[in-house]
């Protein structure tokens, strides 16, 4: 993995509930970089090395992704709720010795690092969020439009194994079809990328992981958040979008997430939903200002 990072250095952390891979690189203060679905934390390989000129990073699989383990899913799913997905980055952080950090996430990360600073925040002191608006506002809102193009999300939440031998029967096209859906630019994800995502994702303990992941976000998920309604978080808050995907561009991003944070800043970015692979500039550019601390 580290041919994808070059300088950066690959760890197993073993936490509470899970063993993390990761690569960890850079100078600076700590930023925790986590990826979405169908993806591992390759996603973040052409933004990590400059933002390792500034920032120590922590780029972790998350708990049932790439190669990271894979526990049984529990009662309601409850090993792959974001709250059990969180704890994994406040342990894995410790074991490396921050306490305290900033955070990014994209897609599912990104849904993760909301939870991370629910239930942490006096541990996050900045956070990105890339390309969603909060799980429980999406499904309370949900119209034919945004149905149709996250119809995975009630896919994979179905039960009886059906997702999984689905998805196991034509993983390949399944990745393919996913990538090519949400990615605007096919040709922004190189062979040897793709490569390394399949070889993760074909694996059958990947698959049933990441539908136990997606049911978490349909039932105890929305139970934290509806716990949670109403209070607002208080780091300040980045929130970037692609202005060609279907997640971003169907909602007033800032003013949504104005409901839900006290300081909410951000922009759309020409792109589709996989913002770090098809415009790692203006990625780069956005994160970096905003974690250095500079007015956007």
């Amino acid at each position: 993995m580290t041919d994808f990072f070059p300088g950066f250095k690959e760890h197993r952390i073993k936490t509470s509930g899970a063993e993390i891979n990761l690569v960890t690189g850079g100078n600076g203060p700590p930023l925790l970089l986590l990826h979405g679905y169908p993806q591992t934390h390759l996603m973040w390989r052409k933004v990590a090395p400059r933002l390792a000129a500034e920032f120590t990073l922590v780029i972790p699989d998350l708990r049932g992704y790439g190669d990271s383990s894979k526990p049984p899913a529990g009662a309601n799913c409850e090993n792959y709720s974001k709250r059990a997905l969180a704890l994994d980055q406040i342990e894995t952080m410790a074991a490396l010795g921050f306490e305290c950090f900033m955070a990014a996430g994209h897609d599912r990360g990104a849904r993760v690092a909301h939870r991370l600073a629910r239930d942490h925040a006096e541990q996050i002191e900045r956070l990105a969020l890339l390309d969603i608006v909060p799980t429980l506002y999406r499904f309370e809102t949900i119209d034919q439009k945004a149905a149709t193009s996250s119809w995975h999300w009630f896919f994979l939440i179905q039960p009886g194994g059906l997702p999984e031998r689905l998805i196991g029967a034509q993983a390949e096209f399944f990745l393919r079809y996913q990538l090519a859906a949400l990615l605007r630019d096919p040709a922004k994800l190189e062979l040897e990328a793709f490569a390394e995502y399949l070889r993760c994702f074909r694996n059958p303990e990947t698959i049933r992981a990441t539908c136990a992941e997606y049911r978490a976000g349909a039932s105890i998920d929305l139970d934290h958040d509806r716990a949670d309604r109403g209070r607002r978080l208080t780091m300040p808050l980045l929130m970037l979008w692609g202005s060609r995907s279907s997640q971003g561009s169907g909602y007033d991003v800032l003013a949504v997430w104005r409901e839900h944070a006290e300081a909410v800043r951000g922009h759309a970015i020409e792109s589709g939903h996989f913002i770090p692979e098809e415009a790692p500039e203006e990625t780069y550019q956005a994160l970096r200002d905003f974690f250095a601390g500079a007015t956007l």
